[in-house]
């Protein structure tokens, strides 16, 4: 079959989907219309996904199209909000029918486990890369910030740091034959989980909020920034996975789960009188939850390991850095 434009979304990315409440109108048109309910927020993010950049020349197709929506997702975990639809702008060297299709296959295999919907975008020939925007819902008024954080609230991370990171070296050393019991690492990194519920959970408890895409310190700095305070931090307490300690050195996971990210977890703040709420509504979740540490107002990192203060050199990633990871 030739392919142009057109046939490519017609086939591959115009598939049929339940419709949703609130869309007017959907891929097709000039734009894509929504009708957002009252008392509710519009919630939008966008990132961009380059070839060599963000992931390996030779990731699997299905794969990419699951990670590309599972990093949009996670900033709308760290919002509280509900997501509800994406735009696409995929950028693509040739036309490959068989790329296209497995592509979607992981896209539309998170986009129907959230049942999101696909409402537009663009294609067009170039190097690889995949925009997306995603939009969410969320209550006014109660969307996790990171201007929240006080003296005193604690400071939390969901799940474990730094598997992401292994899976990614596993992949760039082609050892994954040779660490196969390590396939659990690669699988963080290739299909990350975004905390949607617990980002929803975390409304009106948390004081603040934000996802672990570029490293623990690094991110959790945007909330000490935004919030105009400091917080120390113990490393004893910083959740580290079996599979992760067992088979690489401390220095080597320490460093991967301050400053490597990828993790796309939640880091968040809460105050001590909520704990008890915080225990209650992430109960029932079956994820970990770690406190780290608490804010202080020293409107710095201080990192400690054993009630003794450590000096640590971290930095997270950074586009325009080199040697990130």
């Amino acid at each position: 079959m030739l392919y142009n434009e057109f046939k490519i979304i017609k086939q591959f990315f115009n598939k049929k989907q339940k419709k949703t409440k609130n869309l007017i109108k959907g891929i097709g048109d000039d734009s894509a219309l929504i009708n957002i309910p009252s008392k509710y927020n519009l919630a939008i993010s966008t990132d961009t996904l380059v070839e060599g950049v963000h992931f390996l020349k030779n990731i699997q197709p299905q794969d990419l199209g699951y990670k590309v929506l599972a990093v949009n997702l996670s900033d709308m975990a760290a919002m509280g909000a509900v997501p509800k639809w994406i735009t696409i702008a995929i950028t693509i060297p040739k036309i490959n029918s068989y790329w296209l299709k497995n592509f979607t296959k992981g896209l539309f295999l998170l986009l129907n486990k959230y049942n999101m919907k696909l409402i537009g975008g663009d294609t067009t020939k170039g190097n690889l890369s995949i925009n997306i925007s995603i939009y969410g819902m969320v209550p006014q008024n109660n969307a996790l910030l990171r201007n929240g954080a006080n003296k005193g609230d604690l400071i939390y991370v969901t799940g474990t740091l730094g598997d992401s990171a292994a899976g990614l070296f596993l992949l760039k050393q082609n050892q994954k034959t040779k660490y196969k019991k390590n396939n659990k690492l690669i699988k963080r990194h290739l299909n990350p989980i975004p905390r949607i519920e617990h980002g929803l959970a975390l409304r009106n408890i948390a004081s603040s909020a934000i996802d672990i895409s570029d490293g623990l310190i690094k991110d959790l700095s945007h909330i000490l920034q935004s919030s105009k305070c400091g917080a120390n931090v113990y490393l004893e307490l910083l959740p580290i996975s079996k599979m992760l300690r067992n088979n690489f050195k401390e220095t080597k996971w320490l460093n991967w789960a301050l400053s490597a990210g990828e993790d796309y977890e939640i880091c968040f703040t809460v105050p001590k009188k909520n704990k008890r709420k915080l225990d209650i509504a992430l109960y029932n979740l079956k994820v970990p939850y770690t406190c780290i540490g608490k804010i202080n107002k020293s409107c710095k990192i201080k990192l400690f390991y054993k009630k003794k203060e450590v000096n640590i050199k971290y930095k997270g990633f950074d586009h325009f850095q080199k040697n990130n990871k």
